[in-house]
């Protein structure tokens, strides 16, 4: 946990933030370009962070967006959280898409790039690495809150 790491749960815990996603996005997307993937919001955070490139299911473009991972095993867990709101992020679509064509996803954690297996993690499973999130992201609980739907649980792990 990094210095600004309460900082950072106290700001992602705010309830109007969503509605400035795209804005964190595209502003974390030019921060890593610029920095050539030295520093992202999430790294200054003191937060683990991923690049997560998929093809977009119906498009077939190329996509990549930060995100929030938590180490778990050999890979890593992303909660598809929308910050709470009523939706999946559309990258939560395009992973579940690869998934079943059973293709790799690329994923690039502190700046190591890999191709990574997405399998979505349902059940008493789901149950037990929500709680290990949970000690990384307490605000995946208020999310989990803030809307009807069950946040999805990937675990993306290194290709064979």
């Amino acid at each position: 946990m990094g210095v600004f790491t309460p900082l950072a749960i106290r700001i992602g815990a705010i309830a109007w933030l969503p509605k400035f996603l795209p804005q964190i996005t595209a502003f974390d997307r030019f921060l890593q370009r610029i920095t050539r993937g030295h520093l992202s919001l999430l790294r200054l955070a003191g937060l683990p962070s991923m690049m997560l490139t998929v093809v977009g299911r119906k498009s077939g473009l190329v996509r990549t967006t930060p995100v929030l991972c938590v180490p778990y095993l050999r890979g890593f867990l992303v909660a598809g959280s929308n910050f709470g709101g009523a939706k999946a992020p559309v990258w939560v679509l395009n992973v579940r898409a690869a998934a079943e064509r059973d293709e790799p996803v690329t994923i690039a954690v502190d700046r190591h790039t890999q191709q990574a297996r997405p399998r979505e993690i349902t059940g008493p499973e789901r149950e037990q690495v929500w709680a290990h999130m949970l000690k990384t992201w307490p605000n995946y609980a208020k999310y989990a809150e803030r809307t009807d739907r069950v946040i999805p649980v990937f675990l993306f792990e290194p290709a064979a």
